[in-house]
C-alpha cells in the first residue's frame, strides 16, 4: 500500500505520494504529477489513508468548526505535537484527517499557540493571550468602522469622526488613523481627489473654503488670530520733523507704510523727504511681539481678504494715519533745481501725516502728457505730486532702468459680498459674493513715484548699513540670479549697488529687520544682528520661502476669482494671445493664462479664438477649445515678454515690488498657472 506525507513548504501545507524513501530524504510525488525532493526532518505526518489529494480538502471544513479558546483550554503548559493534541481532543488515535485538521486549527490561531518547530507548538501564557485578544478585537472593530466610514463617504455623507479631522486632511493627514485610512480608500474607490470628496460629503460649503482652509491649515495652524499681547515698548520722545507728508496707497490699504514729502530749498533746490513707518520702535527683538511677526513672516494677500503681519493694534499704532505726527525713519535727499542728488542723511523722528491719498483718487489727475508739460494736478497736494513726479523722474534717468514697464496691466480685484469677517477673519459666504475684475496699465505717473522713491531708500539704506558694516537683509541679482543675502551686492535688474527691502515694516518682517539694524546705526548703538549671526540667517531663509509661499497663494486664490467672474458672467468666448511657452494662451482683459492644446502650431504673440467651458474651481482649471485664429504671431520680442509677465493685484502695496519682480525675469507662468490651467474640451 502506497505511502503519504503532510509536509510544509513555504508556509503552505502540501500532500505528496512517497516515491523513494532513503531514511534522511525522500523523493515525493504532488497530486498535479511534480516530483521533488524533501528531506525527511520536513515530514509532518505519515500516512496510508485518504489519498494526497483528499487531505486538505477534507480537513479544512474541519478545522474551521474547531474552536481555538476549546483548543487553548485542552492544551498542556508544555511544548506538544499537533498529533498529541489531536489525541487528547479527539479521545482516540487520531486519523490523517483529524490531525490534519487540528494542525491548520492551531496553526490558524497565533494569537492562541505559538509555534516551537515543526509541528510542535506551545500554547499561549494566560495574560499574553488576554492582551492579545484585546488587540484582535479592537482591530476588528475599526476595521468595521473603516468600512462603514468608507460607505458613508462614498454614499456621499461625512462621518462623525472625519467631523473634526477635515484642517488635518488638508495638509498632511496621519495615515495611521483609522478615519484617514477610511478617506483614502473612500477616494480609491470613487476615484475622486480628496478636495471633491470632501465637497460632495459636505465637510465644507464651496470650493473658496477647500482653498482658504488649507491654506490656514498649513500656514497658520494655531488659527489666523492673534494672541493677547502687552503694551509694545516706550520709546520717548523723538524731534518732529518740520514737513507735511502725504502717502499713496489703495483705498483699502491699511498698513501705510511709507510717506513722502517735499521741501522748497531757497538758493538750493529741493528737499524730499522719504517716511516710514517705525515699529521698529515698539516692537523689540526677542519681545512678544516679535514672537507674532517672526512667526507670520509677513502679510498675506488675496483678494477680498488679508491676514496681516501684525495685530490691528500694532497696525494702528504705528501706520502713517493723517491727522497725527507719527515715529518714522526718514530719508532726505536733498537736490539741485533741476534734480540732481546733493546729499542725504536719515533720522529717526515723529512725522506729521498731512494726508492719506488714495490711488483711485488721484490717478485720473497724474496724467503723463500734463505732467511733462509741467500742469500742476487738479487734486490735494497736486503741487507736491507734480514736483515729487518730476524727482522719481530724474531717479529712473540715474538708474537706466525703465520704471514698471508700460503696457503691462495689473488687476484690481474687488469682492462684493459677505467673504470674511472683519473683526475674526471668518469665512462667511463667498458663494454670494460678486467679483469686478479692473485693469490698470502698470507704469503709470503715480507707480512711477511710488516706485521710484521707495527703491531709492532701499538702495540708500542697504548702503549706508554695508558702509557702517552692519548685515542686513539684502536682494541681489548678478549674472541674471536672485537671491536674498545678508550681505550688499548688486541688484542688476534694478540698476543699483545693493538693494535692502525696508520700506514695509507694518507688512514684511525683512524690512522690521533691516529697521532695527538701522535704528541701531542711527543711533550709535550695537545692531541687533551681528555680522555671520546664525539668527539673522535662519530669519531670511523663513522668510525667503513663507514669502514664495504667501505669493503662490495669492495668484491660486486670484485664478479662482478669475474663474468665478467667467461664471458669474457665463463668458465662454473669448479672445487670446499664444505666449511663447505653447499651449499656453493670455486671456484678454484678464490676468488669466489658459492652456490650448488643440491650438495649432502658430507663432507665438498669435491671436486666437477661443470657447471656454465650465470652470473647475477645486483645482482652478478650465476647459478651453481652439476656434479660430484672429491674427498671426507679428508681436515683438518686447510685447512677448510683456505676456510673460505675471499680473499682480494692487501694485501699490509696494510699488517697487512692481518693478523688482520684473527686472527679475520674473517673466515665467507661475506653476499654478502651468498646472493647473485648462484641460481640453
Amino acid at each position: 500500500m502506497s505511502e503519504y506525507v503532510l509536509f510544509e513548504e513555504s508556509g503552505a501545507f502540501r500532500a505528496a505520494s512517497v516515491q523513494a524513501d532513503q531514511n534522511t530524504n525522500l523523493q515525493v510525488e504532488l497530486p498535479g504529477g511534480k516530483r521533488q525532493k524533501l528531506k525527511a526532518v520536513q515530514v509532518l505526518l505519515r500516512f496510508k489513508d485518504p489519498s494526497p489529494a483528499q487531505l486538505l480538502p477534507a480537513a479544512e471544513p474541519l478545522a474551521a468548526d474547531m474552536d481555538p479558546a476549546f483548543l487553548w483550554e485542552c492544551a498542556t503548559d508544555n511544548e506538544f505535537g499537533f498529533s498529541e493534541l489531536a489525541a487528547d481532543y479527539y479521545g482516540h488515535t487520531p486519523s490523517a484527517i483529524e490531525a490534519t485538521a487540528l494542525l491548520l486549527a492551531i496553526q490558524g490561531a497565533p494569537l492562541y499557540f505559538h509555534r516551537r518547530g515543526k509541528g510542535m507548538f506551545r500554547r499561549a501564557p494566560p495574560d499574553i493571550l488576554k492582551a492579545a485578544l484585546a488587540g484582535a478585537e479592537k482591530k476588528r472593530l475599526q476595521a468595521e468602522a473603516i468600512e462603514r466610514m468608507v460607505s458613508q463617504l462614498v454614499a456621499g455623507n461625512l462621518p462623525t469622526e472625519l467631523a473634526n479631522q477635515v484642517d488635518a486632511l488638508l495638509v498632511q493627514p496621519d495615515r495611521n488613523r483609522p478615519e484617514v485610512k477610511a478617506f483614502e480608500a473612500a477616494c480609491e474607490q470613487t476615484k475622486e481627489s480628496s478636495a471633491a470628496l470632501l465637497l460632495r460629503c459636505g465637510a465644507f460649503p464651496d470650493a473658496y473654503h477647500w482653498h482658504f482652509r488649507r491654506f490656514a491649515a498649513e500656514r497658520f495652524p494655531k488659527g489666523t488670530g492673534f494672541p493677547q499681547l502687552p503694551e509694545p515698548a516706550v520709546f520717548g520722545e523723538l524731534p518732529l520733523a518740520d514737513v507735511q507728508a502725504v502717502s499713496i496707497d489703495d483705498a483699502n490699504t491699511t498698513e501705510i507704510d511709507d510717506a513722502l514729502s517735499v521741501t522748497r530749498l531757497p538758493g538750493i533746490g529741493w528737499r524730499f523727504g522719504i517716511h516710514i513707518a517705525a515699529p521698529g520702535l515698539g516692537i523689540l527683538p526677542g519681545s512678544p511681539h516679535d514672537a507674532v511677526a517672526r512667526a507670520r513672516l509677513s502679510t498675506v494677500y488675496m483678494p477680498g481678504h488679508k491676514i496681516t503681519m501684525l495685530p490691528d493694534s500694532l497696525v494702528e499704532r504705528f501706520t502713517l494715519a493723517a491727522g497725527r505726527a507719527c515715529p518714522a525713519i526718514s530719508l532726505y535727499v536733498s537736490t539741485s533745481d533741476d534734480f540732481e542728488i546733493l546729499g542725504h542723511e536719515s533720522r529717526v523722528e515723529r512725522v506729521p501725516i498731512a494726508a492719506n491719498l488714495r490711488l483711485h483718487e488721484i490717478e485720473p489727475h497724474m496724467v503723463a502728457d500734463r505732467l511733462n508739460a509741467g500742469t500742476t494736478p487738479e487734486c490735494p497736494h497736486g503741487e507736491a505730486l507734480l514736483t515729487l513726479w518730476r524727482f522719481a523722474a530724474a531717479c529712473a534717468g540715474r538708474r537706466g532702468k525703465a520704471s514698471a514697464q508700460a503696457g503691462l496691466h495689473d488687476y484690481h480685484y474687488q469682492i462684493d459680498g459677505p467673504l470674511h469677517d472683519k473683526s475674526t477673519g471668518a469665512i462667511l459666504d463667498p458663494a454670494a459674493c460678486t467679483v469686478q475684475i479692473e485693469a490698470r496699465k502698470r507704469g503709470s505717473p503715480v507707480d512711477m513715484l511710488v516706485a521710484e522713491l521707495m527703491i531709492l531708500a532701499n538702495a540708500t539704506w542697504g548702503q549706508l548699513l554695508a558702509d557702517k558694516g552692519v548685515p542686513g537683509l539684502y536682494r541681489g541679482q548678478v549674472a541674471g540670479k536672485v537671491r536674498m543675502t545678508t550681505n550688499a551686492m548688486p541688484h542688476e535688474g534694478l540698476g543699483v549697488a545693493c538693494y535692502a527691502w525696508s520700506t514695509s515694516p507694518l507688512r514684511r518682517y525683512s524690512d522690521l529687520i533691516n529697521q532695527w539694524q538701522l535704528i541701531a546705526v542711527l543711533s550709535d548703538k550695537p545692531p541687533v544682528f551681528a555680522p555671520r549671526s546664525a539668527e539673522l540667517f535662519a530669519a531670511m531663509r523663513d522668510f525667503d520661502l513663507t514669502y514664495t509661499g504667501y505669493a503662490d497663494f495669492q495668484r491660486r486664490m486670484e485664478r479662482y476669482w478669475c474663474l468665478r467672474w467667467l461664471q458669474q458672467t457665463g463668458t465662454t468666448q473669448v479672445a487670446g494671445t499664444l505666449m511663447r511657452n505653447a499651449p499656453n494662451v493670455r486671456v484678454d482683459d484678464l490676468p488669466l493664462v489658459v492652456q490650448v492644446p488643440s491650438a495649432p502650431e502658430l507663432a507665438p504673440g498669435s491671436r486666437i479664438h477661443l470657447t471656454l467651458g465650465q470652470p473647475d474651481l477645486l483645482d482652478l482649471s478650465i476647459h478651453s477649445r481652439f476656434e479660430s485664429v484672429l491674427s498671426g504671431g507679428t508681436a515683438s520680442d518686447e510685447t512677448l515678454e510683456l505676456l510673460d509677465e505675471v499680473p499682480i493685484e494692487d501694485a501699490l502695496v509696494d510699488a517697487e515690488e512692481a518693478d523688482e519682480a520684473q527686472a527679475e525675469g520674473n517673466g515665467e507662468v507661475p506653476n499654478v498657472e502651468a498646472q493647473t490651467a485648462a484641460k481640453t474640451l
